[in-house]
């Protein structure tokens, strides 16, 4: 029997996550699976992965083969490097000591990654608020400097209507006297 690492589909239509399973390579896609591992979910940024990296990690070291997909999430939370490791302390290449050390300093550095994307997406956000915020300033300034201009021209056709009106009242006063 094939066993492989792969994805099962869930959630609605364009709003999919997955959940990551060991199932036969015969069985559908969404049909029977022998184990759930954990869930991944693309609609997140970045990407939420949930994982039980202790199952995935016996599951690959009996022959369960993952797909690409599933390769690259595997990849991503360490589980390939920690069995590459593993492949080596058993040839005798390296200590596990020295294996876990490697595995602590890459896994340090890939978190610090993750908290620098974040903190990005976070300072990304809050600049282009910034700027909605100055544009818009500047569009109310603007509409406000053009309501003032239209106000002081209807204050001055008023002022000009009433003089006008008072000097025709002026000459209709002096015109019955003569």
């Amino acid at each position: 029997m094939a066993v492989k690492i792969r994805l099962q589909r869930h959630g609605k239509k364009n709003f999919a996550f997955f959940h990551i399973v060991v199932a036969d390579s015969r069985a559908p896609r969404d049909g029977r699976y022998i184990e759930q591992l954990g869930s991944y979910n693309p609609n997140t940024n970045p990407a939420t992965i949930i994982l039980n990296e202790e199952r995935a990690l016996a599951w690959l070291k009996v022959g369960a083969q993952p797909t690409p997909t599933t390769r690259r999430i595997l990849s991503y939370t360490g589980v390939l490097l920690r069995n590459h490791l593993d492949g080596g302390v058993a040839k005798g290449a390296l200590t596990q000591e020295q294996a876990d050390q490697k595995y602590d300093a890459w896994k340090a550095q890939r978190d610090a990654k993750i908290e620098a994307k974040k903190q990005g997406l976070t300072k990304a956000a809050a600049d282009k608020a910034k700027a909605a915020a100055e544009a818009e300033a500047k569009v109310n300034k603007t509409r406000a400097e053009a309501i003032a201009a239209r106000k002081a021209e209807a204050e001055e056709a008023a002022r000009k209507a009433a003089e006008e009106a008072a000097a025709a009242a002026a000459e209709a006063t002096e015109t019955p006297e003569a």
